[in-house]
Parts: C-alpha cells; structure tokens; sequence
C-alpha cells in the first residue's frame, strides 16, 4: 500500500494547491472493519505532509500548511450513554454500529471545518476545532483530544461511517470535497478480523472470534456498502505487514 499512499497523497497536496487559502480540503475514507483504513491513513498522512514541507520555504514552521488525521471513533457513545438506551445489553452488544455514534456530532465537527477561515462567523477564539478520540485504555472516548488549528487546512477523516447518506450522517457527507472508500472482500475481511481478534486478546479462541466477525463487523460493513453516499474513489486494499498488525478497525 505505500506505492498507493504515496501517489494518492501526491494527488492531494496538488488538490490543496487549488484550494482557496480561505478553505480546507476535507477528505473522508471509510471502508468494512478490516479493510485497513488505520495503516493506510497514517501513510497517506505521512507522506503528505513530507510534500508539504518541501513545499514551505525553510523559514516557516507552525505556518506552513499541513494535514492533520481526525479518527471516528472519537465519536463513539460513552458505555455510560450506551447504558440509557431502552435495551443497554443489545447497545452494548452492537457497539460499533452505527447508532451507537455520536452522529450528530460528527456533523457539527464536519459543518465548523467547512467555515471559511477568514470568516466573521469564525472568530480567533472559535478557529482552533476540537475533536474527540477513543482511549482504548479507557475503553471510552475523550473530549477535545484532537486540536484543528488553522494551518490544517488539509483534513483526513478515517472511519467506517464517515460518508452514509443517511440522517444525520449524510449532512457531513455531502461536505466532503473527497469520499474514498478502502475495498477489501468479505472472506479476506473475515480472516483479518479472525485474526486480530484472537492475537489481541479481544477473543479466546478463532471460533469466538470468528463469531464476533460474522454477527457484528462483516454485517457493520454490509450495511455501509448499502448505505454509503457515492464514494469519489475506490481503493484496493492490499494485504501487508502494516495491515496485518493493525489494531483498528
């Protein structure tokens, strides 16, 4: 996938530079559990901003343009918000799906990146945007982790609902300038899963964890395929070391 990474990230460092100063680029990848979207970001966003250096002259540093990578699980309902639904067992139980987000604060996330940055409507005091990130330490996410300052004018979203045309979802997905959907197929998916599962103590044995697979993920990911807004690009993802160690989702 470096190949990829690499091109793909050539690719939106010339976007950026098309780019109004005033604007951010915002780009969101989804893709089924497994696909390996975690990996691929973090290469795309290193090998952005390595272009974007060589782009500033040697003088600038916080200035310079640069891209940041915003998480969506950071979004995910607190196991105490999951506790107040009507059924907290089966809330639980499908932690992960889509109704167990923060969704409507996604969108608000999406729609304060979307102002223009020299707007009256977007203060000094209000340019710095915050955004939560999951501590799996806490099992739980964490409020305002992620600052995004006004130089981030180039934004990487990385999670599987990040583009659904469904409310509220869909009202952040038509903001996005790039929707790009990382494909794997559900018998790779399932083997990855399998494997993660097992090797990071989530299961105890393949059986469990392939159970796992089939009765939360793989119909998590169905149901993006079936409920995703038209993504821009498809990208092939490709098995390797990187993707095999990842432990996201």
């Amino acid at each position: 996938m470096d190949l990829i990474a690499l091109d793909l990230a050539a690719g939106l460092v010339e976007k950026l530079r098309q780019t109004p100063p005033e604007s951010r680029l915002i780009v969101g990848i989804a893709g089924s559990p497994a696909a390996g979207k975690s990996s691929f970001c973090h290469r795309l966003l290193r090998n952005i901003n390595d272009l974007l250096q060589q782009d500033s002259p040697a003088t600038e540093t916080i200035s310079r343009d640069s891209a940041i990578l915003v998480g969506l699980d950071g979004w995910h309902l607190t196991r105490a918000e999951l506790s107040l639904f009507p059924d907290p067992k089966l809330a639980h139980e499908r932690r992960g799906i889509h109704w167990t987000f923060d969704g409507k604060g996604y969108v608000a996330f999406v729609q304060a990146l979307r102002l223009p940055l020299s707007s009256p409507a977007a203060p000094s005091s209000l340019e710095v945007i915050t955004a939560p990130a999951f501590s799996h330490a806490l099992k739980d996410p964490t409020p305002h982790a992620i600052s995004v300052h006004p130089h981030h004018r180039l934004v990487l979203i990385e999670g599987i609902y990040t583009f659904l045309s469904i409310p509220p979802w869909s009202d952040a997905s038509a903001l996005l300038d790039e929707r790009w959907y990382l494909r794997v197929n559900e018998a790779e998916a399932c083997r990855r899963l399998v494997k993660r599962h097992v090797e990071t103590g989530i299961c105890l044995d393949e059986e469990a964890a392939r159970l796992r697979a089939e009765g939360n993920d793989l119909p998590n990911g169905r149901f993006v395929l079936e409920n995703m807004m038209e993504p821009t690009r498809y990208i092939e993802s490709i098995d390797d070391a990187v993707i095999a160690r990842e432990l996201d989702s």
